[in-house]
């Protein structure tokens, strides 16, 4: 379980990392009338945000070893 988990973290991690233009898309742009880019914290944030999603995911992964 663990494995699959981890596994799914690392990947939306990385999407959010590589592409936080499309998670705005996905989450924040249908809420606003405002046709633009994300604003720079915003991508700030959401690459933290998949930072930390991959590193929970690798802990997940890691476990498995450990264990």
């Amino acid at each position: 379980m663990y494995l699959v988990l981890g596994i799914l973290l690392i990947f939306l991690g990385l999407v959010m990392v590589i592409f936080p233009e499309f998670i705005y898309e996905l989450t924040e742009s249908w809420k606003s009338d405002v046709i633009g880019p994300p604003s720079r914290w915003y991508i700030i944030g959401t690459r933290f945000g998949g930072v930390m999603c991959t590193l929970a995911g690798l802990g997940g992964v890691i476990i498995l070893f450990i264990e």
